[in-house]
């Protein structure tokens, strides 16, 4: 069985999470662009099927029945009450000339959305919208926990927004549950019927384009028709309430199994995010962008360098000890210093530099609007010096 990443439109360079949630799993954001199957939002060829890896948990079987023999429902149109409080969220990477989609949900009456970070990753435009009264609003990140892939953003010109209903009871196996989301990024909310088939599971996800592996605990798995596109909804028990927020789900099978974040896990995160303290994987605002694609021994990064994808010039290879410049994306402060594709980053703020890694690391103790120095050697081997001033980058 084989886990997946649900963004809708998420391009594989940029962002949009199409990892491989290990055993627990399930990020529904769903993918369209270069490397995806636009009618279903999963990678094309190039990866194992779908671009995840495989793991046995399944639980279900390829008959559509889970354990217990019961058929999957196919999901439906969400009513007006499993619709409250969930949003959908539309993404543009101008970088990477791509858009995606996936889900949020509405915590404050005046515009905090809680959402996964792979549905908002790399993102340079968001845009929220409240299916139920059809009113868009542009939106900014507050906040963001990659190892937990949760986001906190704040919409701008709301008020008097419907919120969803936390869920204070425990769960327990068997409890009959409904996911709520964005299936297939199509703007229309629908909800899954289901079951919980565990708890405290472990996903891993597996490294894809810009985005790299990461492990998710304690996550609720449910037998239901979870799609990409879902990332970031709502997962309600039986009283209309959230109990989760759905992030990853199988493929490969005709029973879909899917994982989801306990709301309660998710909120711990929003309250650090809202109390302004970053630390543990928690990361405020937007990160600070040089402009470059750096290239590594075994991959190419961009990170807080730049973003994969863009529009630049090939490099070529180089011998220099540092991070090579595999694209300069136009307009930004490592074009205007007149860094060239195949050029090698040796310092930054007088830091060495002798890894691609090192060089995300070194921009990541910077905020937009910093003045810094970057060091270079060009491809004849001529060493550089310029001052620029880092730009705001896309979402992290």
């Amino acid at each position: 069985m084989l886990i997946l990443a649900l963004a809708v439109g998420v391009p594989l360079a940029v962002g949009g999470q199409v990892a491989s949630p290990a055993v627990s799993s399930g990020q529904d954001a769903v993918v369209s662009g270069e490397g995806w199957n636009d009618s279903a939002g999963w990678p094309g060829s190039g990866q194992d099927s779908t671009g995840h890896n495989e793991y046995g948990q399944s639980g279900q079987d390829d008959s559509g029945q889970d354990d217990s023999g019961q058929t999957q429902s196919e999901a439906v149109t969400a009513t007006s009450e499993e619709s409250a409080g969930v949003v959908t969220i539309n993404t543009t990477l101008s970088y990477a000339d791509e858009s995606a989609a996936g889900t949020g949900m509405v915590l404050t009456s005046n515009g905090t959305v809680l959402t996964n970070n792979h549905v908002i990753e790399g993102a340079t435009r968001i845009t929220v919208t409240v299916p139920a009264t059809g009113k868009s609003y542009p939106a900014t990140v507050v906040g963001t926990d990659t190892s937990e892939d949760i986001a906190v953003l704040k919409l701008t010109g709301s008020s008097g927004l419907t919120t969803v209903k936390e869920d204070e009871d425990a769960e327990s196996v068997g409890q009959k549950v409904t996911a709520v989301g964005n299936a297939e990024g199509q703007g229309t909310l629908m909800a899954a019927s289901g079951v919980i088939s565990a708890l405290n599971s472990t996903v891993t996800t597996s490294a894809e384009g810009t985005v790299g592996s990461e492990s998710l605990d304690d996550m609720i798995e449910i037998s239901a028709d979870v799609v990409s596109g879902d990332s970031g909804g709502a997962l309600l028990d039986s009283e209309g309430e959230v109990i989760g927020m759905t992030t990853a789900a199988s493929s490969g099978t005709t029973a879909v199994v899917a994982y989801a974040i306990p709301i309660e896990n998710a909120l711990k995160v929003v309250s650090q995010i809202e109390s302004g303290k970053e630390g543990d994987g928690v990361t405020l605002g937007y990160p600070a962008f040089l402009g470059v694609e750096v290239a590594s021994a075994t991959s190419t990064t961009s990170s807080a360098a730049g973003e994969a994808g863009q529009q630049g010039r090939a490099a070529t290879s180089s011998t220099v000890s540092g991070a090579q410049v595999a694209e300069v994306i136009d307009g930004t402060p490592a074009s205007e210093a007149g860094l060239d594709a195949g050029d090698t980053i040796t310092s930054i703020g007088g830091r060495t530099i002798s890894t691609a890694s090192g060089l995300s690391s070194a921009l990541a103790g910077y905020r937009p609007g910093s003045k810094v120095t970057v060091g270079w050697t060009d491809t004849r081997g001529v060493s550089h010096m310029a001052s620029v001033t880092l730009t705001t980058g896309p979402a992290a």
